[in-house]
């Protein structure tokens, strides 16, 4: 029987089917030519594998692969040439390290004989991405393709998700080898699932049973490990309030009782108050970030702190903790719950109503249902969060845009938020809300951006264009950088420096690549005009006309505790 050859593009195209790829991002150039020549046949026709989409830049590439892998839960694909083309995704590539999230990004490479010569368009990619990624891996020989593909999906979804890129040199990718399928379901070295200790699921229950004031902190890893039913489990037996990340968004539903906002710098006013009145901290996959601790120092130092987390690397890292379960949440919280009495703790929970009303007061009333002048960022996002009715998909760009939209935004199901949280990458929003209408096709994806991350990535009009991809772009244009603006009218006296923007027409921007438009600038058209868009089949970008100086509140300034928030800002 004679042995079946292939070229190494072909391998990586059969091991890419093999791992259930249906989509791709990319964009073709020289050292990855052979690759696309692949990609020709396994798009068309009778033998269609996958779906290719171009973008317009390598940076939105990875970012798209984001969008469609926090949506999907599966494992984003993007694939570039050598050089700039590889380098552009690097930040990409870190903004998913920082947030978790499994993206594959498959470069090409000049041929191994010419690796080290400066040849045309050569970066040293395994070098430079190996701090920012989980794995990086050259491909010197056609017969490793499947062998590494393999294992770069494995690495990448396993454990506590993250990017793996792998460089492919030309010759491997035209030189031709026997077709092995390969399944790598073990790496030497790596454990992504940790193993249990039972006592400190004892000692955690223990001191949660014995708990007056306890109080949960909720991040991205309950989403990432599939415990939003065990969270929900774990809280109400015990009657534990509970407060969310900027990342842990939607793995608590909005409306749920326990669920008391939004932990950090711009949370909501009672948790961050709590989070120094509570005697039982119980934080879940959530790395202690310093935009939701404040000064560290001062964090919490009244409480016995409870740290369930998969990556060991992050107990202590920031906060000391008094007991870690390093495990799945998904493992880690049904045994946990399976100890805890059943307890009541209303007295507790109604402690948080008073800074609730403060804060609905004094900041989200004027925010949401202001009477007078300019639209206000805080009440788009509210008419559109009542519009969609919390089943929407929110995707973010950063700066004010993001925390308003963070803010107001309801959440009813999961997977539903779709931002650059660590590495806060302006220009994110675009590629990524195309990246999750591919992630998650029956459901309405809405993108809030402002003026400043919308040109930075504004070329992908094209490929919204192209694909007619659905998303629903929201500008919130104030024609400044509004988040940089806000912290130099506070900490920097007022000296706005290069913060505001002289803004295109984004009617003709639109105009040039048929997308429809709108623009919204009296409140009594802003329902209406959200319908509209909302109703309108493919994408829509609605330009709204927003107060210039609008300012997030409330706000725990730099260098403070985290429950020394500002309600108002006087300058």
């Amino acid at each position: 029987m004679s042995k079946e050859m292939i070229t190494g593009s072909e391998a990586l195209m059969r091991s890419l089917e093999a791992e259930g790829v249906k989509t791709i991002f990319g964009y073709p150039g020289g050292a990855i030519m052979p690759v696309f020549d692949s990609i020709y046949t396994y798009t068309r026709g009778e033998t269609k594998k996958f779906d290719h989409i171009l973008v317009r830049h390598e940076q939105a590439a990875a970012h798209a692969a984001e969008g469609y892998a926090r949506v999907s839960g599966k494992v984003g694909v993007c694939i570039v040439t050598s050089g700039p083309g590889a380098t552009n995704t690097l930040t990409g590539v870190a903004d998913a390290m920082m947030d978790s999230t499994p993206i594959v990004v498959i470069a090409g490479q000049v041929a191994v004989g010419a690796l080290g010569s400066d040849a045309f368009q050569e970066v040293d990619l395994v070098g430079v991405s190996q701090p920012i990624c989980k794995w990086s891996y050259q491909i010197q020989r056609p017969e490793d393709v499947a062998w590494a593909v393999s294992r770069a999906f494995y690495i990448a979804r396993s454990g506590r998700p993250g990017p793996v890129v792998l460089d492919f040199p030309k010759n491997a990718q035209i030189h031709k080898c026997e077709w092995k399928p390969v399944r790598v379901e073990h790496v030497r070295s790596y454990i992504p699932y940790p193993i249990l200790n039972t006592d400190a699921i004892k000692e955690a229950a223990e001191i949660i049973n014995g708990a007056e004031r306890p109080f949960a902190l909720i991040g991205q890893g309950v989403e990432l490990g599939g415990a939003q039913n065990e969270l929900v489990e774990f809280l109400e037996k015990a009657d534990i309030p509970a407060a969310r990340t900027l990342m842990g968004l939607s793995a608590l539903s909005t409306g749920h009782p326990l669920n008391m906002g939004i932990l950090g710098m711009h949370g909501n006013y009672g948790p961050n108050k709590q989070t120094q009145a509570c005697d039982v901290l119980i934080a879940i996959g959530m790395r202690f970030s310093d935009r939701v601790t404040g000064l560290p120092s001062t964090y919490a130092k009244q409480a016995k702190i409870i740290h369930l987390d998969i990556d060991k690397v992050e107990i202590d890292k920031n906060i000391r903790t008094d007991v870690a379960v390093v495990a799945d949440c998904k493992q880690s919280l049904p045994l946990i719950t399976r100890l805890l009495k059943k307890s009541m703790h209303r007295e507790w929970i109604e402690s948080f109503k008073p800074y609730d009303n403060e804060e609905n007061v004094r900041v989200i009333r004027p925010a949401i249902h202001p009477t007078k002048g300019p639209l206000l960022m805080g009440e788009v996002v509210n008419a559109v969060a009542e519009a969609t009715q919390g089943d929407a998909v929110l995707v973010n760009d950063v700066g004010q845009n993001q925390m308003f939209s963070c803010r107001y935004f309801k959440f009813n199901k999961q997977r539903s938020i779709v931002t650059s949280g660590g590495l806060g990458t302006m220009g994110f929003g675009l590629p990524a809300a195309v990246g999750a209408t591919f992630g998650a096709p029956d459901r309405t994806i809405c993108l809030f951006t402002g003026d400043g991350g919308l040109q930075m990535s504004i070329q992908e009009f094209g490929t919204i264009m192209e694909q007619q991809a659905p998303v629903k772009m929201i500008l919130l244009n104030n024609n400044y950088l509004g988040n940089v603006r806000q912290w130099q009218d506070m900490f920097w006296n007022r000296r706005q420096s290069f913060t505001k923007m002289l803004n295109p027409r984004y009617e003709d921007i639109c105009k040039g690549y048929a997308i429809p438009y709108d623009v919204a600038v009296d409140r009594e058209e802003l329902q209406m005009k959200i319908g509209k868009m909302l109703a309108t089949d493919g994408p829509y970008l609605l330009e709204c006309a927003v107060k210039e100086e609008d300012n997030v509140l409330p706000m725990t300034p730099p260098g403070h505790s985290v429950d020394e928030m500002l309600l108002e800002i006087n300058i």
